[in-house]
């Protein structure tokens, strides 16, 4: 299975670019994944918080496809723990996918026509941090998901 994280926009912050580098060569051992950058979408003064989410959504709508599954992170999504969150991506793993998509939506969220067609939502916390750093928080849970999957030391109880 290939896992991809799909973001809207790039990562600006030096310090959080080298975290998920540090994360995404730390998957590579576990997981073919791919991290894909939807251009960000300029807001313009004739650009509204929904038109832009609308417009964000459309192109993360692209990346739906029938071998994939698309999960949102969203601060109203189901909440794991890091042992919850493991066997979620172990019961993926076994279920036979080819592609799972985790989308951290731009700095407005996602449009109501992303949330009426995906299924999945997963709360990185209930807590709201800005989409950039939700990247870094996420790689080192997914990370660590596959560290407890493989009974290696990096998780502690």
């Amino acid at each position: 299975m290939k896992i991809t994280l799909l973001v809207v926009g790039k990562t600006n912050s030096s310090y959080l670019n080298k975290g998920m580098e540090d994360y995404m060569q730390r998957l590579k051992h576990y997981v073919s994944f791919e991290l894909k950058v939807i251009k960000d979408i300029k807001k313009g003064k004739t650009l509204t918080d929904e038109l832009q989410k609308k417009t964000e959504g459309e192109l993360i709508l692209n990346f739906v496809n029938g071998s994939t599954q698309m999960i949102l992170l969203d601060e109203r999504g189901k909440s794991f723990t890091s042992e919850e969150f493991s066997s979620f991506i172990q019961k993926k793993m076994a279920s036979g996918l080819k592609e799972l998509v985790f989308v951290v939506g731009g700095a407005y969220g996602f449009s109501k026509d992303v949330y009426s067609s995906v299924k999945d939502r997963i709360s990185v916390s209930s807590m709201t941090f800005p989409h950039e750093l939700v990247r870094l928080i996420f790689l080192e849970q997914l990370y660590r998901a596959f560290t407890i999957i493989k009974g290696e030391p990096y998780h502690h109880d």
